[in-house]
């Protein structure tokens, strides 16, 4: 039927049907490579989930303000961890108390105590054991104005003791006045026990002539001008312990490592990393003032030092044999208070999986 328009009838040329094919293979081409992506990244995403889901996450329980949680931060932020195939978990907690509750009752699976504990969980049936933490323990710290030279010169005064009665660095003291001077400390001088930040006050307002008290502390009291009277590697030496032995370490149940050998292992290699870090980095170290948060640069400087001091670059039969024979002399003054019925170390508690060099 003819309207009486005219219309033009349209037929494709060689050239359309050419750009057509074109346009066509591109657009091909395009959704190709997006399904390639979209495949790549949902691959990778699954491996990244598959190796996270595969990595051993390990809880570690700290004291919520102590000195472990510095070289646990380092390790975060390097990723030692990670690099070695673990996660870490750390639960901070307010005491050694809650340390110990949360070790035995199965919310963490490491904590850092030191041998003499683990050995007497041993004794009462736990079997948890032992792997080096930290030489850094305490010392005997005395006022220079006090006018105290020697052990002799202590006759008479306060002593005070940060850790209480059974303090292994008072009972070290106690063994080695006997055994070197032939006297009796408990009767020579005073016993002052409080808590270790009343412990610094108490010094340096001048009520304490001498005092025993956690590394860290002393520390603060170097940076304030006290002096170290005898360190722990001394009374040994002099005790003929030439060996010092790490008290401090990480404890952990006996079982849980013999299934998660290689994990802790790569954990504890983790943190040695770390130490290493700590020991020639300044830059680590102004990372961590706000968690080791001196009052000064002299504070600061002298809790570097005792830090980097306690270090240990040797474990091994040397350093076991040298801590059953102090377990023997801190047994004579601690008695059951300390060890309970234990009559000698059981050297089971050294776990075997690490040792330096």
């Amino acid at each position: 039927m003819n309207d009486g328009n005219v219309y033009a009838i349209y037929r494709p040329t060689m050239a359309h049907h050419s750009r057509c094919a074109w346009q066509c293979r591109h657009f091909l081409l395009l959704l190709i490579f997006l399904l390639l992506v979209g495949s790549s990244l949902t691959a990778q995403a699954q491996f990244q989930s598959s190796t996270q889901s595969e990595s051993e996450t390990l809880r570690v329980g700290v004291l919520k303000f102590g000195t472990v949680n510095w070289e646990l931060q380092v390790v975060q932020e390097h990723a030692l961890a990670e690099k070695r195939g673990i996660q870490i978990e750390v639960l901070p907690l307010a005491s050694e108390n809650a340390l110990a509750v949360a070790l035995q009752g199965g919310r963490v699976d490491l904590i850092v105590s030191d041998w003499l504990w683990a050995a007497r969980q041993r004794q009462a049936g736990r079997n948890y054991q032992f792997a080096p933490y930290s030489l850094s323990v305490g010392a005997v710290m005395m006022a220079p104005q006090a006018g105290i030279a020697s052990l002799e010169d202590l006759k008479g005064h306060k002593l005070g003791i940060a850790g209480g009665p059974v303090d292994k660095t008072w009972l070290l003291l106690r063994a080695y006045a006997q055994q070197t001077k032939d006297i009796e400390l408990t009767a020579f001088v005073e016993p002052t026990y409080a808590a270790p930040p009343m412990i610094n006050k108490l010094m340096i307002d001048g009520d304490l002539p001498a005092v025993i008290n956690f590394w860290h502390y002393n520390a603060r009291l170097s940076a304030s001008g006290m002096r170290p009277l005898l360190t722990v590697e001394q009374m040994l030496r002099d005790l003929g312990i030439e060996t010092t032995p790490p008290l401090l370490g990480w404890v952990f149940a006996e079982q849980w490592a013999d299934e998660n050998r290689e994990a802790l292992r790569s954990f504890i290699q983790a943190t040695y990393e770390a130490k290493q870090i700590l020991a020639e980095s300044s830059q680590a170290w102004e990372r961590l003032r706000p968690l080791v948060k001196p009052e000064n640069e002299a504070v600061f400087a002298a809790i570097k030092e005792g830090y980097r001091s306690g270090i240990p670059q040797r474990y091994g039969a040397a350093e076991i044999e040298a801590a059953q024979r102090l377990f023997a002399i801190l047994a004579q003054e601690g008695g059951e208070d300390l060890v309970g019925r234990m009559q000698q170390l059981d050297t089971e508690v050294f776990w075997d999986g690490f040792r330096l060099p």
